[in-house]
C-alpha cells in the first residue's frame, strides 16, 4: 500500500534550527503552494511517499503538469542526487523533452539544481542498462543497428526466404488454403501473396507479441505444440521467429524489444540488479495504457529495493489507440489500476480543464454508449469493456485552468449530403469564425492519410482568398520518412524488372499513391514478361491494368533516358510528390550522390539507399514539433491518431461512418484463399491469449476477438479524437462518401460516391442532445 505525505506535517516535523534559515523557509512554503495548485486528484500524486500508486487520468485531467510537481516535491523531500535520482518514463522523446522542462521550473522554484532525476524513454532507459553491462545484456551495442523493421525490410524478407525450403510441409497447406483446383495461374498468385504480403506480416505480429510478452521462439513452440489447427499457424510463428532471431544476430541488428530484453538479461544478475536498484529512489510512468508487459516489468524491478516497490504509474485506458497493430494492451494497465483499487492506492484524476462542459458531457456519452454497444455485439465473446468507467469532470469555480466557454452550442452533428458539400460547410465555418477571433487554433481530424490530403486540396480551393489562415497537414514526417525505401524499391525494379517480388513492390508504391487503381498485384507481378510486354496470344489486360502497365514501362525506359545521379529526382516527379517531398527527395539525392562519388552506376545507387534504408541515417526535410500543429490562426489536417496529447479551440471530425468507426470486418481478396479470417490478426490474438493466462482459441474464435479488439479502439480513437477540441466539435456523417477511399480520385470529373450508413454513435448522440439539451444551448 502507498503511504500519503501530508506537506503540512513534513513542514512541522523539520528541525527548528532548519527552518530558521531564510532559504529553507521559503523553499518550505512553496512547496506548499505548489501542492495547494493542485485539484484533488492531483494531490494524490504530490502526497504519495512510497509504495505502488496507479493514477487514471482523463484527456486533459494536467496529468504532465501534476507528475512534474509530484517529481519536485519528491526530489526535494528526498534530497535525491545522482547517485539516488527518480526515474520518470515516458513514450516519446517529445514527451520527455516536455516534462523535463516542466520539471526543471518546479525545481528552479525551489532553488533547486536541476539534478537528482532523470527522464527518459523505455528504450533509451534499456538501452543505458544494456550498456551498463554489455556482457550480461548479450548484446554488443556498439556493433548493432538499430531498427524499425517493416514488411519490406531486408531482415523480415530473408526470415522468410530461409523459413521456407525448413518448413515445406507447412507452406504447402497455406498454399493449397480452400477451393484449390491446381490451376498454374491460381497457384503462383498465392505463392505470390505469402510470399510477398502474408508471411512477413505475420512474422512482424509473431516477433512483436512474442518477444514484447517474454516469450522465446522455444516457448511459442511448446504453445504450438498444444494447439494445432489446420494450418498449424502458432508452428509457423514459432518458426519466423527463430529464423528472425538467427537473422538478427548475423546481421547484427537490434530491434526495440530486444534492447528491454537485453536490458531484463541485465537485471536478471543479482549484482548488477542490486547496483541499478541503489541508483534509483522511485520510478514515474507516463501513459502506463501504452506499456507492453515486458516494458513493465523492466519498469517495476527498477523501482524495487528490497522489499518494497516505488512504482507510480500514470495513464488512461480510455486513450489506449494502439493495441490493434502493437503490442500494447489496455487490459494490463486497467489490471494494474484494478489491483492498486483494492489497497486503496488508485488515484482518479477525472477533473479536466481542457474543454467545455459540453463537449466533455457528449465524449462521457460515447463511452457509456461505448460500452452497452459493443457489449450486445454478436462478433465475439465480450473480453472485456470498450471504455473504463469513468466521466470527466468539470473543474471548480476557482480552478487555475477553468474549463473554456463554449463556442455556439459546444457541441454540433451535421448530416451533409456529399463529402464535398462537408468540406464546403467547414470552410464557411472556419472563414466565420476567424473573422470573429483571428487567433483561434482549428483543426480537421481524419481517419488516414488519404481523407487528409483530400481536406487539403479542397480546403485548400475554399481558403486560397483569406488572409490569415494557415493550413498545415500533419503527419508528413511519417511520409517522408519512407522516401529512402520508396526509391529503393522503384530502383531496383528498374535494374530488375523480370523479378516479381521487385515489380510487385513497385505496383504497390503507385497503389499507395494513388496513381493507379485499386487491383490484385499479386496476380499481376506473378508473370513480370508478360505484364509488361505481353505477347500477341496472351490475354488482354483489362484497362486499370494497362494503365499500371504503362507507368511501369515508362520507368524502366527511364535507365536510358535519365543520368544517374538524376534518378531519384525523375523518380520523385515520376511519383507526383508534394512539395516537402520533393524537398526531401532532393535531400536525399544530394546524400546519394555524395555516397557513391565516382561510382556511376544504379547498382551504386541502390547499394547506397539498401544502406540508408538499413541504418535509419536518413533524417528528413521536415523536424515537425507538437507546437507547429496548434498554432493559432491556423486549420491543421491530422489523423486522429496524430492527434492525441494536442488540442484545439475548434475540431471538426468529417467522414464519420460505420464502416470506419467502428468498421467492419474484412479479409482482402488476395488471402481470402486462407479462410474467412486474416492469418496475422488470428496469431496476434492467439498470442496475446497465451499471455493473458488465457487458453488459445481456435481460429475462427481469435478472429471475432480480433475484430472486437478492432471495433473497441476504432471507439476509443473517436473519443480521444473528441476530447481534443475545447470549444467547439463539429462532427459530421455525409450520406454520400467514396466506397473506399483507397481508390478515390477526386480529381477526376464524374466521381461517383455511394450512399453510407453514419457511425453509429453517430444518431446515438444526436439523440441524446436532442432529448437532454444543455439549458442555454
Amino acid at each position: 500500500m502507498f503511504v500519503l505525505f501530508g506537506i503540512e506535517k513534513f513542514l512541522t516535523a523539520m528541525d527548528a534550527a532548519t527552518v530558521i534559515n531564510p532559504i529553507i523557509e521559503q523553499r518550505h512554503r512553496i512547496l506548499a503552494e505548489m501542492r495547494s495548485s493542485l485539484r484533488t486528484g492531483q494531490q494524490r500524486l504530490a502526497d504519495w511517499k512510497t509504495g505502488e500508486l496507479a493514477v487514471s487520468a482523463v484527456p486533459g485531467a494536467g496529468k504532465s503538469h501534476s507528475m512534474a510537481v509530484a517529481a519536485a516535491i519528491t526530489i526535494a523531500r528526498e534530497q535525491l542526487h545522482q547517485r539516488r535520482r527518480l526515474i520518470v518514463v515516458t513514450l516519446t522523446r517529445s514527451a520527455a523533452a516536455n516534462i523535463k522542462s516542466k520539471i526543471d521550473r518546479s525545481l528552479r522554484e525551489l532553488s533547486l539544481p536541476p539534478v537528482g532525476y532523470s527522464v527518459s524513454t523505455i528504450h533509451s532507459l534499456a538501452w543505458s542498462i544494456s550498456n551498463s553491462y554489455p556482457d550480461l545484456a548479450g548484446i554488443a551495442l556498439q556493433d548493432r543497428t538499430v531498427i524499425t523493421p517493416q514488411p519490406n525490410h531486408k531482415l523480415v524478407r530473408t526470415t522468410v526466404e530461409r523459413w521456407l525450403p525448413k518448413n515445406a510441409d507447412r507452406y504447402r497447406h497455406l498454399l493449397i488454403g480452400q477451393g484449390f483446383d491446381g490451376e498454374e495461374t491460381e497457384r503462383l498468385r498465392r505463392q505470390s501473396a505469402l510470399k510477398s504480403d502474408l508471411l512477413p506480416a505475420l512474422t512482424l505480429v509473431a516477433v512483436s507479441e512474442a518477444k514484447s510478452s517474454g516469450l522465446s521462439p522455444a516457448d511459442l513452440w511448446e504453445i504450438a505444440d498444444r494447439d494445432r489447427d489446420d494450418y498449424d499457424l502458432l508452428g509457423i510463428c514459432a518458426g519466423l521467429y527463430g529464423e528472425y532471431q538467427t537473422q538478427m544476430q548475423e546481421l547484427q541488428y537490434l530491434d526495440h524489444d530486444e534492447m528491454i530484453a537485453g536490458a531484463l538479461r541485465v537485471l536478471n544478475n543479482d549484482a548488477a540488479r542490486r547496483w541499478w536498484q541503489s541508483q534509483i529512489h522511485a520510478v514515474f510512468e507516463d501513459e502506463a495504457q501504452d506499456s507492453s508487459p515486458l516494458q513493465a516489468q523492466l519498469l517495476r524491478i527498477l523501482a524495487t529495493d528490497d522489499s518494497n516497490t516505488n512504482f507510480i504509474r500514470v495513464g488512461d485506458p480510455n486513450q489506449s489507440i494502439n493495441s490493434s497493430y502493437t503490442s500494447a494492451d489496455p487490459t494490463y494497465f486497467r489490471k494494474f489500476c484494478d489491483d492498486c483499487d483494492q489497497i486503496f492506492s488508485l488515484a482518479r484524476m477525472d477533473a479536466a480543464g481542457r474543454s467545455s462542459p459540453e463537449i466533455f458531457r457528449a465524449a462521457n456519452f460515447v463511452a457509456r454508449w461505448g460500452n452497452k454497444y459493443l457489449d450486445n455485439s454478436e462478433t465475439a465473446e465480450n473480453p472485456g469493456t470498450v471504455f473504463w468507467e469513468q466521466d470527466i469532470q468539470a473543474v471548480g469555480a476557482n480552478d487555475p485552468q477553468p474549463n473554456p466557454i463554449k463556442i455556439a452550442a459546444g457541441v454540433e452533428i451535421h448530416r451533409p449530403q456529399t463529402i464535398f458539400e462537408a468540406i464546403d460547410q467547414i470552410g464557411q465555418r472556419l472563414i466565420e469564425l476567424f473573422d470573429r477571433e483571428p487567433d483561434l487554433s482549428a483543426a480537421v481530424l481524419v481517419r488516414d492519410h488519404r481523407q487528409g490530403r483530400f481536406v487539403r486540396d479542397k480546403l485548400s480551393e475554399i481558403l486560397q482568398y483569406q488572409e490569415g489562415i494557415k493550413i498545415n497537414l500533419a503527419g508528413v514526417s511519417d511520409r517522408t520518412s519512407r522516401i529512402p525505401g520508396s526509391m529503393l524499391q522503384i530502383l531496383q525494379f528498374i535494374a530488375r524488372p523480370h523479378s516479381s517480388d521487385n515489380l510487385k513492390k513497385a505496383l504497390d508504391i503507385l497503389l499507395e499513391r494513388k496513381l493507379i487503381a485499386a487491383q490484385d498485384t499479386n496476380a499481376l507481378s506473378i508473370a513480370p514478361e508478360r505484364f509488361l510486354y505481353p505477347q500477341v496470344n496472351d490475354p488482354p489486360l483489362v484497362s486499370v491494368a494497362l494503365k499500371a502497365q504503362e507507368y511501369c514501362r515508362s520507368v524502366i525506359g527511364a535507365r536510358s533516358r535519365i543520368p544517374h545521379y538524376q534518378l531519384i529526382g525523375y523518380l520523385a516527379s515520376w511519383l507526383e510528390y508534394d512539395d516537402l517531398e520533393l524537398a526531401s527527395a532532393d535531400k536525399l539525392s544530394e546524400y546519394v550522390a555524395k555516397q557513391t562519388f565516382g561510382k556511376d552506376s544504379i547498382e551504386e545507387i541502390i547499394l547506397a539507399l539498401q544502406e540508408i534504408v538499413q541504418s535509419d541515417k536518413f533524417i528528413n526535410i521536415d523536424e515537425e514539433a507538437d507546437d507547429l500543429y496548434t498554432a493559432s490562426g491556423q486549420v491543421t489536417i491530422a489523423t486522429m491518431h496524430k492527434a492525441k496529447g494536442l488540442d484545439w479551440d475548434v475540431v471538426f471530425l468529417p467522414f464519420l461512418h460505420e464502416d470506419i468507426i467502428p468498421g467492419s470486418a474484412w479479409v482482402p481478396k488476395s488471402e481470402q484463399f486462407l479462410g474467412d479470417f486474416n492469418i496475422s490478426e488470428v496469431a496476434r490474438t492467439k498470442i496475446r491469449a497465451v499471455a493473458h493466462g488465457q487458453p488459445v482459441p481456435s481460429n475462427e474464435v481469435a478472429y471475432a476477438r480480433a475484430q472486437f479488439l478492432k471495433k473497441a479502439e476504432a471507439l476509443r480513437l473517436l473519443y480521444v479524437a473528441m476530447t481534443r477540441a475545447k470549444r467547439l466539435l463539429w462532427m459530421s456523417a455525409e450520406r454520400e462518401a467514396p466506397f473506399s477511399w483507397s481508390n478515390f480520385d477526386y480529381q477526376k470529373s464524374g466521381v461517383k460516391l455511394s450512399s453510407k450508413y453514419p457511425c453509429p454513435a453517430i444518431p446515438a448522440l444526436e439523440k441524446f442532445l436532442r432529448d437532454q439539451p444543455i439549458e442555454g444551448s
